[in-house]
């Protein structure tokens, strides 16, 4: 299917989110969206796909110009959107996710439902289990799932918003593998991300938007050199890796073992330093979640201790460990670090520490002028939090951070990010740890973990390698002790 848009403009209040854009993208073509965070390319995306109505500006499907009025017209003219987040039911079962939205009346015939799900499945290649629950599933799995529905209710523009974001190598393959497959199908593929390597890899063209607008557009073979300079005006670079001064042990471990349903983690020991930076790879779900979980006092540890700048805190709760300096942020952020609907002014009166009766929000206003400032968020202090771009609502998350610290404990810090909002990011962090403050964190970029780290511990099944020195250990290593070899020496 042609898809092309013409004209498009999109105001969120003062925002001209998207600036007159037109493009157009032949049937059977992989087009890349690039731009930083806040650039516009998921504006423009929920445009097409029904979620926001544009302003101004009309879409036209193989030549006829039509209202997208909901996800649900989306869907009946052949466009399907997988979110950076799986929009799925994680308590239900897969048959039942890859139900929703089909027009089969109260009650489908789920033999004949499931038997469609095989086949489509069977097609991808994908090994999904009909009867498990969502929850148990990984990200990629759970992209697989909304492809196979998406495609069974009739889509034939497929957009992908950021889809390598929390996925591993193996699964990227995987899932670049069916993208080209589909295009070859006669499909369209719109493959919105921020990075410039997963483009360059699948797409046959790519158009960069930079502060909503469109800059331009390029083919196969693509310049490096030029996207970055079109994504952001100038050309940026991670720089030189640092390693700072070391402040004395602030979180360690003894012997520490952790269990849940799925995997057990036993004896780990472990000595942090002020000032350190510790990476956690592995494939998700490989225990590195719980281990960091543990250390931030969320799970409790089996046996074994944990403390704090030597005090001990096993068994107690995340609220003790806040308490003694340590802090958690999640992958999760408008899930489980923060308040959808509240304003970023809101924010930071409910993180203060205030013996008032009463709310000052005088003064959480001037705090959050202050913080928006020192952050660079892009927002004003009466936006809400699920308004701001993924980049800003990790800055306003790492604004919430109390000073001083013991350790900060991150999921997946620049997770969705583009590589100016992860330099900044990282900026900020490592300005904690010269301040003394332990750093710990998960991600699935490895050349981040590399870059970022001081010392690196992979996990595998439960297992847990030594700390490596990151200066000296390649990607490849990581990938061979991630993908379970090399672990007998």
């Amino acid at each position: 299917m042609k898809v092309e848009l013409r004209g498009i403009h999109k105001y969120f209040g003062n925002n001209h989110a998207n600036n007159d854009i037109t493009l157009n993208i032949p049937a059977g073509t992989i087009q890349g969206i690039l731009g930083e965070n806040g650039a516009g390319k998921s504006t423009l995306m929920k445009i097409l796909s029904g979620f926001i109505h544009a302003d101004k500006g009309e879409i036209l499907l193989d030549g006829k110009a039509v209202f997208i009025q909901s996800p649900a017209t989306a869907i009946h003219h052949g466009v399907g959107m997988l979110h950076q987040d799986p929009l799925d039911f994680p308590p239900m079962r897969v048959i039942d996710n890859f139900m929703i939205g089909h027009s089969g009346g109260l009650f489908p015939n789920r033999a004949s439902v499931t038997r469609d799900f095989k086949l489509i499945a069977e097609q991808y290649g994908f090994s999904l289990d009909p009867d498990a629950y969502v929850d148990s599933l990984t990200v990629g799995e759970r992209q697989q799932l909304e492809i196979i529905r998406l495609l069974w209710l009739g889509a034939r523009v497929l957009i992908l918003d950021e889809p390598t974001t929390g996925i591993s190598a193996s699964q990227k393959e995987k899932l670049f593998a069916t993208l080209r497959t589909l295009a070859e199908q006669g499909k369209t593929i719109i493959f919105v991300s921020h990075k410039l390597e997963d483009v360059e890899v699948l797409c046959h063209q790519v158009a960069v938007l930079r502060q909503g607008s469109l800059v331009g557009e390029a083919k196969k073979p693509f310049d490096t050199k030029k996207l970055v300079e079109m994504m952001f005006g100038k050309e940026i670079s991670l720089g030189a890796r640092q390693t700072l001064e070391r402040h004395g042990s602030v979180l360690s471990l003894q012997n520490v073992s952790i269990e849940d349903v799925r995997l057990k983690i036993k004896d780990v020991s472990l000595e942090v330093s002020g000032g350190e930076v510790i990476g956690l790879a592995g494939m998700e779900g490989s225990g590195q979640g719980a281990f960091l979980r543990a250390c931030a006092g969320i799970v409790r540890p089996v046996s074994g201790h944990v403390k704090v700048r030597g005090r001990d805190l096993t068994g107690k709760s995340y609220h003790v460990y806040k308490r003694n300096g340590v802090e958690f942020l999640p992958a999760a952020r408008l899930e489980e670090g923060l308040v959808p609907g509240l304003s970023l002014t809101e924010h930071y009166v409910l993180a203060e520490k205030s013996k008032d009766v009463f709310i000052n929000h005088e003064r959480g206003l001037k705090q959050a002028q202050e913080k928006i400032a020192a952050f660079n968020i892009k927002g004003t202090p009466v936006h809400t939090i699920e308004s701001l771009s993924g980049g800003n609502q990790q800055r306003a998350l790492l604004s919430l951070l109390r000073d001083p610290l013991s350790a900060v404990l991150i999921e997946h810090p620049t997770r969705g990010l583009d590589i100016e909002s992860v330099i900044y990011i990282w900026g900020k962090l490592k300005e904690r740890c010269r301040k003394g403050t332990a750093i710990m964190f998960i991600s699935s970029d490895l050349e981040e973990i590399l870059q970022y780290s001081d010392r690196v511990l992979v996990f595998f099944s439960g297992r847990v390698s030594q700390p490596l020195d990151a200066s000296t250990t390649t990607v490849e290593q990581l990938g061979q002790l991630i993908g379970g070899k090399g672990w007998a020496s």
